[in-house]
Parts: C-alpha cells; sequence; structure tokens
C-alpha cells in the first residue's frame, strides 16, 4: 500500500473547473482519481458535472461509510436454491443500463480493502458480473493527499487503474465569488478578501507556524481554517445577533482555530462601526465612507449580498463616492453569471452610466 502523494511541481494543479472538465472528457473510458486538501471542495465537483450532463444521474458514494464489499453487491439466490449471483446495490447505478449516470466514489484513499477490490473492476471496466453501466457513464473519485496523514492510502495494481491529478486549493478571489454565489455572510467574504493565507497550502511552510490559520501535519491544531469551515462559521455568523460574544468567539474557535477566530472577531468588531444600509439607502450622499480599504471591502459585500432593485440608484450615488478600485470590487462581483441579484443591478441606469463613464463593457446576458 502507497500514500497517496501530491507530485511537487504544482505546474499541473487543476482548479475545480479544469479538474471538472477533464473528467467530462475522459470520465466515459478513464477513471481520475482528484486529489487534494481536505475541506477544499473536492465533492463539489460532483455537481458540476450534473449540470454540465443535465440528463445523467449524479450518485455521490462515501467509501468511508462502507464496512466490506457486501455493502456494494449482495448474493441473490436463485428460486431453485442451486445457484446464486451478485447483484448490486442501487446507489451504484448498475441496475441502470439505460441510464447514463455520474459515479463518484468519494474517500477512496480511506476505503475498506475489500470495498476497494470490489470497486476496482466498476472503476476499470464500468462493470460488474452481468452489470454495465450505460456507455456515456462517467466514474471517478477523489481522496486526500497522502502528505496530510489522514489514512489515504492505495495498493499499486488500483493506482494503476486511474489518471490521478493533483487538485489546487482555490485562492481567496475564487472563495469569494463562491460564497457570493451561495449567500455567504458578507463579514466573512470581506475578511477573506483581507485575509489571503487562509486559502494557502500547507506545503508552502516547514514550519507550520508561519500560517497558523491552515491544518499543517507537523502541528497538532483541533480546529483549523479550510473552504468547508469557513462556510460553517459563515452560518454561524448569520446568527451572531443572537449569540453573546463569548458564545460566537467559542463558535469560532471550535470551528476555524484559535488563531482564525480572533481574527474573524477583530474583523466583524471593525464591520459592526460600518454606515448603516439605511444610511445608504436614505442619505447615500451623507452617509459615512469608510476610513479603511478593508472597511470599504465590507461594504462592498454587504452590498452584494443584500442589494434590492429599490435601491440600486441610491448605492451608486453612494459607490460613486468610494475609490474606484472599489467601484470594480463591485462591479466585477455582479457581473458573475451565477450571481443571484444580477439582474437587479444590470437593469438599472446608474449602473449602465457607470459602464458608460468608465468604459466597462457588460452583458447581462447570463451564461
Amino acid at each position: 500500500m502507497n500514500n497517496i502523494s501530491q507530485v511537487k511541481n504544482d505546474k499541473y494543479y487543476l482548479d475545480i473547473n479544469e479538474t471538472a472538465d477533464l473528467i467530462a472528457m475522459i470520465g466515459m473510458f478513464t477513471t481520475v482519481l482528484v486529489q487534494g486538501h481536505m475541506g477544499t471542495g473536492k465533492s463539489a465537483i460532483l455537481w458540476i458535472l450534473a449540470k454540465m450532463f443535465p440528463t445523467h444521474k449524479p450518485i455521490f458514494l462515501d467509501c468511508t461509510t462502507m464496512v466490506d464489499s457486501a455493502d456494494m453487491f449482495m448474493i441473490k439466490y436463485s428460486e431453485d436454491g442451486l445457484t446464486f449471483k451478485t447483484i448490486p446495490m442501487e446507489d451504484l447505478g448498475l441496475h441502470l443500463p439505460d441510464q447514463p449516470i455520474i459515479l463518484m466514489f468519494d474517500e477512496l484513499g480511506k476505503a475498506n480493502r475489500s470495498v476497494l477490490l470490489s470497486a476496482n473492476r466498476v472503476m476499470l471496466e464500468r462493470k460488474h458480473s452481468t452489470y454495465t453501466m450505460h456507455p456515456d457513464s462517467i466514474v471517478f473519485a477523489t481522496t486526500n493527499l497522502g502528505e496530510e496523514g489522514v489514512g489515504d492510502v492505495l495498493p499499486a495494481h488500483t493506482r494503476n487503474r486511474l489518471a490521478i491529478v493533483n487538485m489546487k486549493k482555490a485562492d481567496n478571489d475564487a472563495a469569494i465569488e463562491y460564497g457570493i454565489n451561495n449567500n455567504f455572510d458578507p463579514v466573512l467574504l470581506g475578511w477573506y478578501k483581507e485575509t489571503p493565507d487562509l486559502f494557502a497550502s500547507f506545503q508552502q511552510y516547514d514550519n507550520p507556524e508561519e500560517n497558523q490559520h491552515i491544518f499543517h501535519p507537523m502541528s497538532n491544531r483541533a480546529s483549523f481554517f479550510t473552504n468547508r469551515s469557513g462556510e460553517a462559521a459563515s452560518n454561524i455568523l448569520k446568527k451572531r445577533h443572537l449569540l453573546s460574544p463569548k458564545a460566537l468567539t467559542a463558535a469560532l474557535i471550535g470551528t476555524i482555530g484559535e488563531h482564525s477566530a480572533h481574527s474573524l472577531v477583530t474583523f466583524i468588531t471593525m464591520a459592526d462601526k460600518l454606515p448603516t444600509l439605511e444610511q445608504i439607502q436614505n442619505d447615500p450622499m451623507n452617509a459615512p465612507i469608510p476610513s479603511s480599504n478593508a472597511a470599504a471591502v465590507l461594504v462592498i459585500y454587504r452590498s452584494i449580498a443584500t442589494i434590492e432593485r429599490a435601491w440600486v440608484t441610491a448605492w451608486f450615488t453612494y459607490m460613486n463616492r468610494l475609490k474606484p478600485a472599489m467601484q470594480a470590487l463591485f462591479v466585477n462581483g455582479v457581473r458573475q453569471p451565477n450571481y443571484s441579484r444580477r439582474d437587479y443591478v444590470a437593469q438599472n441606469k446608474s449602473f449602465r452610466d457607470w459602464c458608460t463613464a468608465n468604459n466597462y463593457q457588460f452583458t447581462d446576458d447570463k451564461k
């Protein structure tokens, strides 16, 4: 058995969309094993592919929940009791020869050996016993990096059946885009913008104390920041008005780690001193302008997350008082094709006037 490890040359690391594109092209005949840092959204590849292939049935198979091969393939006896055959678990999708599927083996490197041996033929040949997948079906797998030391190992004969690729961590700009499109708390997004070290790889640091936000295999941190724990922190922040400062801090420490929690709480304190939405909506020419870039970033992301059609004009009156870089930050957030409030802004005359004044090309046709 060999630890799954990442190649040292990061020139060929793929981002999540490049990874999904690769699987879409070759996943019908080659199983791609995606290895990457914990909590970075590898599982989301399944839903990216589901959007690319709307007629396919997406199937998520968590290998860590299976005890042995019997969890994948059961034995069915014949009526005369003299013979039997193996039948697949419904979640494998092998019983759907007329339905193309997208089958994801999640946490493959942590699979019980019996489960792994049962999965080998499915990953290599797209069949088991007398069952064969629809020819358009796609199969891929995910696992953590071997260097993380969380038990991801595969034997050589399994690795030889796979195309192993490395998915890089998203940077803060990609994480912010995802957060905008998934209703993350705007304070968290402002913190992302000001704290790019949250998205660094432990492989960049020989000394784990150089970045106390993230997981490092040489440090025994009970909690730490990942994209996954950041999303959990966003959900906590949405309830902060119901929590005492002590309870809020304790919850964040247990979610993203002590170092990150104190950094975020400090950022929240600054956020609470920003101009209110009511001031911007009712008196945009006199509403206070943030004194720092970090505070201005928070105002921008808060507006992106909450803007309504009724106060877009007021917002642009206020926004034009901010620095050009902050104005561009707002517009670049709006232009994301999956942004749910995009039409509110793009159809407003103030927005079109801003685009004209700044020689900015924009289309409101969603991709």
